[in-house]
């Protein structure tokens, strides 16, 4: 606990008359993540450390809902350091079953018919193919892929933040298409659908909305799947009601601080975070090798 005690801090109203407190909020933040990740790598009894984990998962699932990419780009690297990665997999598709419905509930004014259909149909199809693939490969290499991903689409959002691709129809097929075989071999996809997604310029809510629909379709799919590969594991059970309590917590907590702070001053916040991440979980693949 004394990891985030140092953390708990109000944000600051954004955007003008506090950017000094905001500044002092993202350097103990920042230095606090750094500093559990790191540790985390000593772990070796996910009993002894549940309240670390989470911890862990609900500071994702805020991230993750303000940051629009999914709570997935955060909790996967971080249960790797608490569980073998196939247990991860497993563990994430059910995580964001009702991490997903949580988002649905509480931004439920609207989503996009249209797009659930064109990114989400491919997505679901893709993302079944990528978990059947996961059972493959080796899993250090599934490790190294994710870390690469987070690197590479955290640095790719940072260097070019007025990215969009055009707003069509074989966009929105390809892009929900590769999300989801992204997402079914490394657990994650998010930061590729939320690309897709941008480019159709919905509004916030909308967005969130339409995005955890195709996403629940998405988990849902690679649950079967790695329920068939033996990725979900009895003994991994017990986790599932506190991390629904996590997701609804973390979700709503992550719609206070959208009413307060600027989504898109955030989203930088967050994707040096998901850097950083993506930075200890290579950092860790490669002392196990």
């Amino acid at each position: 606990m004394e990891y985030f005690s140092k953390s708990l801090i109000f944000l600051p109203p954004y955007p003008h008359s506090s950017k000094k407190a905001f500044k002092v909020f993202v350097v103990l933040f920042f230095s606090v993540w750094v500093k559990f990740l790191l540790d985390c790598r000593i772990f070796n009894s996910m009993m002894d450390h549940l309240v670390y984990f989470l911890l862990l998962a609900l500071v994702a699932e805020i991230l993750g809902t303000i940051g629009g990419f999914g709570s997935s780009l955060f909790f996967v690297p971080i249960a790797s350091y608490f569980l073998d990665f196939q247990s991860v997999l497993g563990i994430t598709g059910l995580f964001h079953v009702t991490s997903n419905l949580s988002k649905i509930a509480l931004f439920r004014n609207g989503f996009d018919k249209k797009l659930v259909i064109s990114v989400g149909l491919p997505a679901v199809l893709f993302v079944a193919v990528g978990a059947w693939l996961s059972h493959w490969i080796d899993t250090r290499y599934l490790e190294i892929a994710l870390a690469i991903f987070l690197l590479g689409s955290s640095l790719v959002l940072l260097l070019f933040k007025k990215l969009v691709l055009p707003a069509n129809q074989p966009n929105a097929v390809l892009g929900g298409a590769f999300s989801g075989l992204v997402a079914g071999m490394v657990g994650t996809g998010g930061a590729i659908r939320g690309i897709t997604l941008s480019a159709f310029n919905l509004q916030t809510e909308v967005f969130i909305a339409t995005s955890a629909i195709i996403d629940l379709g998405i988990d849902t799919s690679r649950s079967i799947v790695y329920a068939a590969n033996g990725y979900v594991h009895r003994a991994d059970l017990y986790l599932i009601p506190w991390l629904f309590i996590v997701s609804g917590v973390g979700t709503w907590i992550g719609k206070q601080i959208l009413k307060k702070v600027s989504a898109e001053h955030f989203k930088t916040l967050v994707l040096v975070f998901i850097f950083i991440t993506g930075l200890v979980t290579l950092y860790g693949v490669l002392q196990k090798g």
